[in-house]
């Protein structure tokens, strides 16, 4: 039986971060990962969709170009040649992986890992069974889409978020169960190769994750792109007849609708990925795994990270953790520290989010003070015909300490990390609003927005 110091189960954004992490600490490391390494994010999910949502943003921009004296003829989509793109992008990154494993001596099985109670670890490979043992064990399994139980569902023809980017057509429209994360951008892709699209979302508005006023300007710009955005409803049933799908509707106060579709998409979230260590018995928080915050479970030999253990369920969330996970499995001793994950949704526009929400400020009884900036008066959104948004501050009055940063505009995914940073250092909206920021750009708004919560601002 082959002996490591560190085996981590999973080969996710989580899991093969971890790895390399416990090897340049010096540990002798073993990776499982039953599929693709990279895990769902890089397969199925973070990469992908930003690959497609890349190109709807360039079909979009060839759309608007004709009202900036732009002419081109009809734009025409090649389904094979843009998800071929998508393999290619997707392929590269996996080889990047790979390398890096290889580069850090770390042994890869590639085979379904199953976790014993005396903490040995059983590899299913191809052509054999392997039996491993692990000083330290950091679980990083993952999740699965949830498929709810709706009344016709083993009858009708669906797909879901692990599925949907192996689609064979562009089908004549599209109903989104769930408008979430994962449904408002999916929703933008297709509504973009010009499928009509109705979202149907069980809460009152799309992505309640976020702030109100996020979802607000989001449903704004899906309507402009002809979505249906169908709140409050849930899916009763649904219908299968011949080529088509009948989704059967109903509204919180109890009016029907059917929607007639070709495909349907469910996006109602993720389920965690835990049957590989039930003989461990862990502790648990509801259906995820609980953890303290060095990422150590109720077995302080075993470390989970990622979606398993319930959370933001994020890829960089997971990456984050398994740094955490894997320096305490080498004998350091580090905390997480979630008050700096930035939460990014890649729409158009694109939602970005940092630090506290007011509702959270004002649930901890903090004294603060909101400046919103809305960028129809910055020069550079304009210029890009994207001054639909806004940059939001969220700042505490007694020190001027910045607490939470909302935007929503064009690749504000990129710019959260100013904000993001000045949280992780606990900067002030005084250190804020005396740096120069370049002009003209849209973070220009942070510095507006720092200067108007000063009553400093000169153009707001």
């Amino acid at each position: 039986m082959k002996n490591y110091e560190v085996v981590v189960l999973g080969g996710g954004p989580g899991g093969y971060v971890a790895a390399i992490r416990a090897a340049k600490l010096g540990k002798k490391v073993a990776l499982i990962e039953a599929r693709e390494l990279g895990g769902t994010c890089l397969n199925r999910g973070c990469i992908p969709s930003k690959t497609l949502l890349r190109h709807a943003e360039v079909i979009e921009n060839i759309d608007k170009a004709k009202s900036w004296g732009i002419e081109t003829g009809p734009v025409t989509f090649s389904l094979s040649k843009m998800l071929a793109r998508k393999d290619a992008v997707i392929q590269q990154l996996r080889n990047g992986i790979s390398y890096l494993l290889k580069q850090g001596k770390i042994e890869v099985f590639n085979g379904l890992g199953e976790v014993r109670a005396d903490q040995s670890i059983s590899i299913q490979l191809a052509d054999k069974e392997e039996i491993i043992q692990g000083k330290n064990i950091i679980l990083a399994t993952g999740s699965r889409p949830i498929v709810p139980p709706v009344a016709g569902i083993e009858d009708a023809t669906y797909f879901t978020s692990d599925t949907i980017f192996d689609i064979e057509k562009i089908p004549d429209s599209m109903v989104i169960v769930g408008g979430g994360i994962i449904g408002v951008e999916l929703a933008c892709i297709f509504a973009s190769l010009n499928v009509p699209v109705s979202i149907v979302e069980m809460s009152g508005r799309i992505v309640p994750s976020e702030e109100p006023e996020a979802s607000k300007a989001l449903a704004k710009a899906l309507k402009k792109k002809g979505i249906s955005i169908l709140a409050s409803t849930k899916v009763a049933s649904i219908e299968q007849q011949e080529n088509w799908q009948l989704v059967h509707v109903e509204t919180e106060n109890g009016k029907k609708e059917v929607l007639e579709t070709e495909a349907i998409l469910m996006a109602v979230g993720r389920a965690p990925n835990t049957s590989a260590f039930v003989d461990l018995n862990l502790e648990m928080n509801g259906r995820f795994v609980k953890v303290n915050d060095r990422m150590a479970t109720s077995n302080p030999a075993i470390y989970a990270i990622g979606d398993i253990i319930g959370g933001w369920q994020l890829a960089h969330a997971a990456s984050a953790e398994g740094l955490i996970a894997a320096s305490n499995a080498a004998g350091e001793k580090q905390t997480i520290n979630y008050a700096v994950v930035p939460r990014c949704v890649y729409t158009s526009p694109e939602i970005a989010s940092i630090g506290m929400t007011e509702e959270e400020a004002k649930q901890q009884g903090i004294d603060y003070k909101v400046v919103r900036v809305d960028h129809a008066g910055n020069g550079k959104a304009l210029a890009q015909d994207e001054k639909e948004g806004f940059t939001k501050l969220i700042a505490g009055t007694k020190y001027g300490e910045i607490l939470g940063v909302l935007m929503v505009g064009p690749h504000v995914t990129e710019m959260i990390a100013e904000p993001a940073a000045f949280i992780h250092l606990e900067g002030t909206v005084d250190e804020l609003a005396s740096m120069i920021h370049a002009h003209p750009t849209v973070s220009e708004s942070l510095y507006e927005a720092a200067a108007s919560w000063l009553d400093q601002g000169v153009h707001h």
